[in-house]
């Protein structure tokens, strides 16, 4: 089957999004070249697409969008064998040195050089044709769809956490923010185990949301409650302190409950990104003795948010709410800014014989 033009979604500065052509890439000894298929739109790709920047990435060039995707290889490399033509894969976007200390000792998404989808000045992969690493490529068993390869993506950043919170099963964990990360979250803090989980936000229909996706409460707040107030709320409806608090949000706000709400000797795990600088109650959370832990993106966590997923352990595919089309990338992007019809994880189709 021929190949078609590679057309991609390129962000040109703020609310900026345009269609355009790029060549075909050609895959290097160790890389695959993937027709893409499905790629959902991150939170971080919207703010991008809004403001330009996050923190200190600055979209200073015309820069290909996207890094939540999976594909179907159409060619591989000389040095490929794990792949053949055909094999439908999931993305991990980010692909560090590999020679690095860091990336030696096992923690490569700190590596000082990881080339990331779309994040500046790295193209992403929302675009026909892709060429990608191939051992940052993971072969999806015959019964795990294409579109949940691509939420492998905010599923492991989820894995992630757990893992860096060490859910178990005598886990009380307490989610702050219920968007599609938070949602994640929920999904693998069940999956691992978690005695209970409490989710708290701002709109009711992603707290439902929430408790289909196994959440044991939820608490809806109000941007003018206290803070004491809504640790006040937790506690009464968890009936004891979170052993495990994490923030999805990256809100301040958000933060310092999670620090304030732990138990004495607990876990506070930060996923959301927000403002380079905070006002944040350590004084409280150190005489507690509050494990205060980052977690970036993910490192290893490919493999088991997949093995989850195939197991039928974790079901992210309802994650899923719009769906369109490469060519109406424009509309998507303002559907997931705006939320507008309950969105939570918007997918873009990029193969041009996409059926809804």
């Amino acid at each position: 089957m021929p190949l078609t033009k590679n057309v991609a979604a390129v962000l040109h500065g703020k609310n900026d999004l345009r269609l355009e052509e790029r060549p075909i890439p050609k895959p290097k000894s160790n890389e695959a070249l993937l027709q893409m298929e499905c790629i959902g739109i991150c939170g971080s790709d919207v703010h991008f697409w809004v403001h330009g920047s996050i923190g200190t990435y600055i979209v200073e060039k015309p820069m290909i969008i996207g890094h939540e995707a999976s594909g179907i290889v159409i060619e591989v490399g000389s040095e490929v064998k794990h792949l053949k033509k055909g094999d439908r894969v999931a993305i991990e976007p980010g692909v560090p040195c590999r020679i690095c200390n860091f990336c030696k000792e096992g923690n490569y998404n700190v590596c000082n050089d990881m080339i990331f989808c779309a994040c500046p000045p790295c193209d992403g992969n929302l675009v026909r044709y892709y060429c990608q690493a191939a051992d940052f490529l993971y072969k999806l068993p015959d019964h795990v769809s294409l579109e949940e390869g691509a939420l492998l993506e905010p599923f492991s950043v989820a894995v992630h956490a757990c893992k860096k919170g060490g859910v178990t099963a005598d886990s009380v964990v307490l989610i702050m923010g219920a968007g599609p990360v938070g949602l994640c979250t929920v999904i693998a803090t069940r999956a691992y185990g978690a005695t209970k989980i409490i989710v708290v936000d701002l709109v009711e229909f992603r707290l439902q949301q929430a408790l289909s996706f196994g959440a044991d409460y939820i608490l809806k707040i109000n941007p003018t409650d206290s803070e004491r107030e809504i640790i006040k709320r937790i506690l009464e409806v968890l009936g004891e302190e979170p052993n495990i608090s994490i923030d999805c949000t990256g809100l301040e706000s958000c933060v310092r409950i999670c620090m304030l709400a732990a138990k004495k000797k607990g876990v506070m795990v930060e996923v959301g990104m927000g403002k380079p600088e905070m006002n944040l109650p350590l004084f409280e959370a150190q005489c507690k003795e509050v494990d205060i832990r980052s977690c970036f993106r993910y490192c290893n966590d490919y493999p088991t948010a997949l093995a989850l997923v195939s197991s039928g352990k974790a079901n992210i595919k309802p994650l899923i709410t719009h769906h369109y089309r490469l060519e109406d990338s424009v509309q998507a992007f303002q559907v997931s800014k705006t939320g507008v019809g309950n969105a939570i994880k918007v997918m873009i189709h990029a193969n041009p014989n996409w059926k809804p």
